[in-house]
């Protein structure tokens, strides 16, 4: 049985600067994303293509997408396992090619660090993290790698 499962968001432009887009340089790339619930996000470009650096641009939240959906992918099959996870942070990085006028994400490689209460936890810990990857609904849906480079401690 297949469960069909929509998400709803809302993006407004607040670039408007008084003439619209009348020129490349006269309109900022600032926006909203928002959803019911949760509060507002807010958005620019990448400052390479003259957005804001203090807003989040679709690169990195793609790049947060595929790092949240793996942290909890990952936290659902240690539970299953009985691994107790007690910390867990990921620095990932995305990395994008330009080509003409558009581009494409080439690879995502995640840096988890989780701490785990046992040491006779740690070796199943590492190896969990292919199945939350096979789990993860976001990383099942792009066309570029989504590499691993986890690192496990004991607490």
């Amino acid at each position: 049985m297949t469960r069909n499962h929509t998400y709803n968001t809302t993006v407004t432009w607040t670039g408007n600067q008084g003439t619209g887009t009348s020129g490349y340089r006269d309109y900022s790339r600032a926006h909203d994303l928002a959803a019911e619930g949760p509060p507002v996000i807010a958005g620019s470009s990448d400052p390479a293509f003259r957005g804001d650096p203090a807003r989040w641009n679709p690169e990195q939240l793609l790049v947060g997408s595929l790092s949240q959906c793996h942290m909890l992918s990952y936290l659902h099959q240690c539970a299953v396992a009985g691994v107790v996870v007690t910390d867990y942070t990921d620095d990932a990085v995305g990395t994008m090619a330009e080509s003409g006028v558009g581009g494409h994400f080439t690879e995502v490689v995640l840096r988890p660090e989780v701490t785990v209460a046992a040491p006779e936890m740690a070796e199943a810990a590492l190896r969990l993290h292919e199945d939350a990857h096979k789990a993860c609904f976001i990383a099942a849906s792009v066309n570029f790698p989504v590499r691993h480079e986890p690192t496990v401690r004991t607490a």
